[in-house]
């Protein structure tokens, strides 16, 4: 049985018989799993009423804890300030984020959940994470700690290369 990506790679070897085309086994087959995850992942996130984006936004502002910047939150979730601009506003819409403006410079903000965010995410959690190791349920214990190795390795030779942040 072939994946998408070995199908594709069939037909672009017949196109560019002599390209190296090794590099798609890799990057095509990462940003397929990556649609795939997203989307099945989404599920539970979408019955409890946020996205992935919003999602990372409240994980981010649990595990760090206490107050964050919107700058700090951008870096904690790898996404752009208008991107953690659109996300808080509609987690704040949702009574799950509080801003308090800073005291000594009143364009600063402080980020905080607030207790039915804390409340919220702590019960999300749980459930997402039953959720994603359920989807990799058919890999072994080995092979799935051999892949987070591997894929550690490739982030951090492409955080070198690229930079730690995106957007």
């Amino acid at each position: 049985m072939e994946d998408a990506v070995a199908v594709a790679l069939r037909q672009w070897r017949k196109v560019l018989p002599d390209a190296d085309l090794d590099t798609i086994a890799v990057i095509g087959r990462l940003n397929r799993c990556t649609a795939l995850l997203h989307q099945a992942a989404d599920a539970p996130l979408g019955r409890a009423g946020v996205n992935r984006a919003e999602y990372d936004v409240l994980c981010a502002l649990l595990r760090v804890g206490g107050e964050l910047t919107p700058g700090r939150l951008a870096r904690e979730t790898f996404a752009s300030g208008a991107a953690v601009t659109k996300r808080v506003r509609r987690l704040e819409e949702l009574g799950l984020v509080a801003r308090r403006v800073d005291d000594r410079d009143r364009r600063v903000a402080h980020l905080s959940l607030t207790e039915q965010g804390r409340k919220f995410i702590m019960r999300l959690v749980p459930e997402q994470l039953e959720y994603e190791t359920a989807l990799l349920e058919g890999l072994p214990a080995e092979k799935e700690r051999e892949l987070a190795g591997l894929l550690a390795e490739l982030l951090l030779m492409l955080e070198g290369r690229l930079g730690g942040t995106l957007g």
